[in-house]
């Protein structure tokens, strides 16, 4: 039997099974979901609308389905029977009293969210689960310090199944992720037209990660129109492949870029769409930078998704070339600002862009900056810049998103 990793986001799972009638839990299809939902609830009633079996009785005996309310239901995969919604609604609202009775999943993002909003608003909470963090990594016995951290996320990646299973040949993991579950989902659920100019364009986008979206340039790239383009991107965020990362924008006028930067939720999946599969390559590789900030920002979300609040994490790049890497907004409205260098040696050289942030935005009135890098030591480089170490930055991240 596999040992059972118990997720940062348990903690508030059962807070919101004690406030709401029903709680929905997102994320990308293996990312643990399921298995968290059957630790924290073990009595409830189990129903996976993946199985055409089950699918095919909740849409049309959606009364059987939800039982007699005696136990809570987990509904997994919502999205294939969101004609189930309206009958969970009719429920709640005869028993508003009753906490915890529906708990629902789903891969599907977007799509989920607005259904759910349109028929539980007030009614649900609203929770993240991705893949493994680096702490959760950790209690399943993945290796400390940041550089084996980040070799073993871009190697192995950060899904559950892959980080538990040492024998196991990730690539083809990987292979039978993109086949299986990513194709079925946007087949069942969207018209992509062409899968294999679409796999094209997962390539392409993947060897882009930590760069803005042109979307342009991936149009002429794929040799697709820009309206496709735009529709491939709103899937890969609405499957939780990729996240796109905002400007931050308020009160800076027209000095700052608006296009997002693109990053993917697993950087493992990264190096096995871009053939990178052995440590030399991940480290020497053209894409080392850009892997190491894919990594940060990756963990600074699923810091900030633990604790059950909507991320508030923005980049800063101006036209006239200053750029910072991450701007995250504390709960007291102050920005705090981060640069990612891919580096075991960091240098005042480095802060560069920290420190003329911090002179050109004196308004936002910003935290002092730090450089994240691969080092494990936390000092200053510089009078007004430190270093933090990955788990130094990493406790900031889920202190500035405590509510």
């Amino acid at each position: 039997m596999k040992k059972y990793v118990h997720r940062s986001l348990e903690t508030v799972l059962k807070n919101l099974l004690k406030q709401f009638p029903a709680v929905a839990v997102t994320g990308p299809r293996q990312s643990g979901k399921s298995t968290l939902l059957l630790k924290t609830l073990p009595e409830a009633r189990y129903v996976t609308l993946d199985d055409p079996v089950a699918l095919q009785q909740a849409l049309n005996d959606p009364e059987l389905v939800l039982g007699n309310g005696d136990k809570p239901v987990v509904l997994d995969e919502i999205q294939y029977a969101p004609s189930l919604l309206p009958y969970i609604k009719m429920r709640i609202d005869r028993n508003r009293g009753a906490k915890g009775r529906f708990i629902l999943t789903g891969s599907q993002q977007f799509a989920l969210i607005k259904n759910l909003g349109e028929s539980l608003a007030g009614r649900i909470g609203l929770l993240e689960l991705l893949p493994f963090s680096v702490e959760e990594a950790s209690r399943a016995g993945a290796s400390s310090g940041s550089l084996a951290r980040f070799e073993r996320a871009c190697l192995r990646g950060m899904f559950p199944e892959p980080t538990m299973n040492s024998g196991m040949d990730v690539p083809r993991w990987y292979a039978s992720y993109v086949q299986t579950y990513l194709e079925r989902d946007i087949r069942t659920l969207y018209d992509i037209g062409n899968l294999r100019e679409f796999e094209r364009f997962l390539q392409l986008l993947a060897a882009r990660c930590s760069q803005e979206l042109h979307l342009t340039v991936l149009a002429t790239d794929t040799g697709v129109a820009v309206n496709t383009i735009k529709k491939w991107i709103s899937i890969l965020e609405a499957c939780r492949i990729i996240y796109l990362l905002p400007p931050y924008y308020r009160n800076l006028g027209k000095r700052i870029v608006k296009a997002p930067k693109v990053y993917f939720l697993d950087i493992g999946m990264v190096c096995y769409l871009t053939g990178l599969r052995d440590r030399h390559h991940v480290i020497n590789g053209p894409l080392a930078g850009a892997l190491f900030e894919n990594f940060c920002v990756q963990e600074a979300l699923k810091a900030m998704l633990s604790k059950g609040v909507p991320p508030r994490l923005y980049f800063l790049k101006t036209h006239n070339g200053l750029e910072v890497d991450l701007l995250v907004e504390g709960i007291n409205g102050r920005l705090c600002p981060f640069e990612f260098k891919f580096s075991s040696t960091p240098k005042p050289a480095m802060c560069s862009s920290l420190e003329r942030f911090g002179e050109l935005f004196k308004d936002l009135n910003p935290e002092p900056g730090k450089l994240v890098s691969l080092s494990e030591k936390t000092a200053p480089l510089t009078r007004s810049i430190m270093h933090a170490s990955l788990d130094v930055f990493l406790s900031e991240i889920r202190n500035l998103a405590q509510v």
